[in-house]
């Protein structure tokens, strides 16, 4: 909707060239172009290689802009199929084209929990909501694919929210009676919202669970700004409900190494539980875990830099190993 194209430069090339390093290149001379890397398939495992390719992407493109914006048009993928309508873990893997929606729906699970008063009759009304939208959106959709000659994906209800406390997923779980996002009762607040999201039955694409990015949510940067909701307690919630790390800001003297082993907690993470999960993290220059951000930017809300607990990676997890990961029963 917003005009983006994307770019991908394939991901699984068998002796992994340097065409990589392009990607900050691109990201500078474009406005409208999104990138993504894939670090963990079902097929190759957990690519140590392809980790590390990914944290010097995101170390390099991080000063081309004084807050480091360029990060936002690249994620790391994991265990990420195609045909997902988001940006930017949406890529189409070939054959005929088609389409599917990414639907911001954060504001119908706010309603849910702050107008029900029982649990189970906010769980009902966010999954008829969703049912009913769904339909509708289906419908619509249809008529497009006829018209278009062009197949339908699905629908992805992500329930990714828009930096306002009404379109807040932290003012839905807050709602539902967490005292603050960060504070134990999150992770489960996590996974009833997502399990919602389960239980209603429309065409699906792409995650179809819960988006919690600091800064697009307003509620979100307000917490990790006042020091409840951290890194690792996203890295936590994404285990039962997300997508992963999103628009997660970090010290701007982050190292390559620091991001590849954060990276490769995602990735592990992925094909372990055998969901989807990216992460798009944001170096910021300058800054140090604590300060404030200052983006000037519609779609967010300022927060301020999180702390990374990382270091440099050594002896097997620093080579360039494939790792295969079987699903946990």
């Amino acid at each position: 909707a917003r005009g983006y194209d994307y770019l991908s430069l394939g991901p699984a090339l068998p002796d992994f060239p340097d065409s990589y390093r392009l990607i900050p290149r691109i990201l500078q001379e474009t406005q409208n172009v999104f990138a993504a890397g894939v670090i963990a398939d079902t097929v190759r495992g957990v690519s140590l290689q392809a980790a590390r390719a990914c944290a010097e992407v995101i170390h390099a493109a991080a000063p081309l802009d004084p807050n480091g914006f360029a990060n936002l048009y690249f994620a790391a993928l994991a265990n990420v199929p195609p045909g997902g309508p988001f940006f930017p873990a949406a890529y189409h893997d070939g054959g005929p084209p088609l389409f599917a929606l990414a639907l911001e729906a954060a504001d119908l699970a706010v309603e849910a929990f702050t107008e029900k008063k029982k649990l189970s009759e906010a769980r009902d009304h966010l999954r008829l909501a969703v049912e009913r939208h769904g339909k509708t959106l289906t419908s619509l959709s249809q008529e497009l694919a006829a018209d278009f000659s062009l197949p339908f994906g699905g629908l992805d209800f992500s329930m990714a929210p828009f930096p306002e406390a009404a379109r807040s997923l932290g003012t839905a779980m807050e709602a539902m009676g967490v005292p603050a996002v960060g504070l134990h009762g999150s992770l489960a607040a996590s996974a009833i919202l997502a399990d919602t999201i389960d239980r209603a039955v429309f065409p699906r694409a792409g995650f179809s669970g819960l988006f919690l990015p600091v800064l697009e949510d307003s509620v979100l940067a307000a917490r990790a700004e006042e020091g409840t909701l951290n890194l690792n307690d996203l890295l936590l919630y994404a285990a039962v409900c997300g997508a992963g790390l999103d628009t997660i800001p970090l010290p701007g003297d982050t190292t390559v190494d620091q991001l590849t082993a954060l990276l490769l907690d995602v990735a592990a993470l992925s094909l372990r539980l055998n969901k989807p999960l990216t992460a798009r993290l944001m170096p910021i220059p300058g800054k140090a875990a604590g300060d404030p951000t200052s983006f000037d930017f519609a779609y967010f809300s300022n927060s301020r830099v999180l702390d990374l607990r990382a270091g440099q990676l050594k002896n097997h997890l620093a080579g360039q190993a494939d790792v295969k990961l079987s699903r946990r029963n």
